[in-house]
């Protein structure tokens, strides 16, 4: 019998420096995607998957995160007050139930393999999810759900993935497939970033995945990859050849918002997909496109 899953790693440390000069000044994770921050749809993601604890991984200058998931006192009375509950409501829903959020810092930019080895005592010795907070979802039932799912049907460990064209695989993290059933793909293990006359597979990974706590013990003996970073993705091929891995081609539409134009993007097809902002937004691009 499978553990459940009931806990997410969300690192939010890096500097964001494909959107400067805007995070200079703001978390890249506080970015607005039209009237929410994009950690606020990750975390919507995780709660409609049904996890219960929320774990960031965080650096310095990104104490305005933990200030989103707290009350407003000041703001919340004056919305009262003036009756504006609609707001108010919106507020109260983006914040978490109280203990289901936990904060460690990640000291030093040592990769996204030594932030997930950061969480490991707030982990414990139980399956967890992990999403990046670049990519967010759109139309559909949500990564973290997707993966739940499939982690309810065969176990072990997940990563989410898209397809994508040939000439793009260079750009992203790659899957090595070994079996295809249905949405899951048995893995062999994953590339960083290959070649498109090398790729093993047009399947990239997204920002999602879900492991087993064996991951923090080959993270901690793990040595220094590409970059000079721990990569999350090396001890991933090991745990690869010692548990069941499955890719699970999803469903949800994504949205990633890493890049400067990745997030102008996201701001319009969201507004478009948003029924306060569809016609009267849509009549404005296409009066500026005609």
């Amino acid at each position: 019998m499978t553990k459940p899953v009931r806990k997410i790693v969300i690192p939010v440390a890096g500097l964001g420096t494909r959107v400067l000069p805007a995070t200079k000044s703001i978390a890249k994770e506080l970015l607005p995607v039209v009237d929410r921050p994009l950690i606020d749809y990750v975390v919507a993601e995780a709660k409609a998957a049904g996890l219960e604890d929320i774990i960031f991984v965080t650096g310095r200058g990104k104490g305005a995160i933990e200030d989103y998931f707290d009350h407003s006192f000041e703001l919340e009375a004056t919305l009262r007050d003036k009756g504006k509950t609609e707001l108010l409501d919106s507020l109260l829903d983006a914040k978490p139930a109280a203990g289901s959020v936990s904060y460690t810092r990640q000291q030093a930019p040592l990769g996204l393999g030594h932030a997930i080895w950061c969480a490991r005592n707030l982990v414990g010795n139980e399956p967890f999810a992990i999403a990046l907070p670049d990519e967010i979802s759109g139309r559909g039932p949500g990564f973290i759900t997707e993966l739940v799912n499939a982690y309810n049907e065969v176990g072990g460990n997940l990563v989410a993935v898209e397809e994508v064209p040939l000439e793009e695989t260079s750009k992203y993290g790659v899957i090595s497939p070994r079996e295809t059933k249905g949405n899951l793909i048995e893995m062999t293990g994953m590339v960083e970033k290959p070649a498109p006359e090398v790729a093993p597979s047009r399947y990239r990974i997204i920002g999602r995945y879900l492991l087993q706590p064996e991951i923090f013990d080959l993270l901690a003996s793990q040595e220094k990859g590409a970059g000079g970073e721990i990569q999350l993705t090396d001890s991933m091929n090991v745990l690869n050849n010692e548990q069941a891995f499955h890719a699970c081609v999803c469903q949800t539409q994504i949205h990633d918002c890493g890049s400067k134009l990745g997030w102008l993007k996201a701001n319009v097809e969201m507004a478009l997909d948003r029924p306060d902002f569809k016609e009267d937004f849509g009549a404005f691009l296409k009066n500026k496109l005609a």
